[in-house]
């Protein structure tokens, strides 16, 4: 294989604003945004910029889960039934993500021809050229620490009020520097998130058990992904088999629980 070398290397790059230290909002992204803009339906959007409906839907929810305020909302009634717009939280950030892309771009062309020690660098490019594979990313700050014996437990509270809490090692807790009013990231995978429809008097060891209202369910032919809406306007979204979904009887619109063992959400900062 063909070792690459600084002649190999050209000099590009874009603009991502980050949340928390996580890729927040970028071209694709701002994109999508203007054509929700423009089109009034996240479907259309995802459509016009080539992404499938539930990836839509899926960079959109992030994107309010991580926002202080929400870009994107649903309308209801009207002539076309509801659909989808920008708040003015929206359109500003596009307005501001424009405004620096372009002197983003003067920067690079004054610099492109100053490239030195290019084969470091593209090292350097390798190692943080890293994606993060949870469905399930919400920021955060820290309200509570409960140090144990060997783990702690986090208690961090999400933007609308809703909290989540996370069992990690005391260890863990030393080298992320967490403290009360800390800024974090909490991360959990979709197969790791139970659905509940009726909690009833049932007594579960959980601490993350989360009430909400079904937004989306999106079948497969095995399995189907499951999205509830928190009353702080956080989602959260589950993995569930075929067999489960239909036994559940669930429905969008339907009050629900998603279960999280705090042992199975990931917190990362800065």
């Amino acid at each position: 294989m063909k070792k690459k070398s600084a002649e190999d290397l050209s000099l590009s790059g874009s603009v991502w604003f980050k949340k928390s230290g996580q890729d927040f909002l970028g071209s694709s992204r701002i994109r999508l945004l203007e054509q929700v803009g423009e089109l009034g339906s996240i479907t259309k959007a995802g459509k016009a910029v080539g992404i499938s409906y539930k990836t839509a839907w899926e960079q959109i929810e992030m994107l309010n889960n991580l926002s202080d305020q929400p870009l994107v909302v649903k309308t209801t009634g009207g002539r076309g039934g509801g659909g989808t717009q920008l708040t003015e939280a929206g359109k500003e950030v596009i307005l501001r993500y424009r405004l620096i892309q372009e002197e983003h771009e003067r920067f690079l062309r004054s610099i492109g021809k100053h490239l030195e020690d290019g084969e470091r660098f593209y090292q350097f490019l390798r190692k943080v050229n890293m994606k993060v594979s949870a469905r399930n990313m919400w920021s955060g700050e820290i309200v509570q620490l409960q140090k144990g014996a060997i783990n702690t437990l986090v208690t961090i509270r999400l933007k609308g009020g809703d909290c989540l809490s996370s069992l990690i090692t005391n260890e863990s807790v030393e080298a992320l520097e967490l403290k009360i009013g800390a800024e974090v990231v909490a991360m959990a995978k979709a197969p790791a998130v139970m659905i509940v429809k009726d909690l009833g008097s049932a007594r579960l060891s959980a601490c993350n058990i989360l009430r909400g209202t079904i937004q989306r369910i999106v079948k497969g032919e095995v399995d189907c992904e499951i999205t509830l809406e928190l009353p702080g306007g956080n989602t959260v979204s589950a993995t569930l088999t075929k067999a489960s979904d239909l036994s559940l009887e669930l429905k969008e619109g339907d009050d629900a629980w998603a279960v999280v063992q705090e042992s199975s959400v990931i917190l990362g900062v800065v």
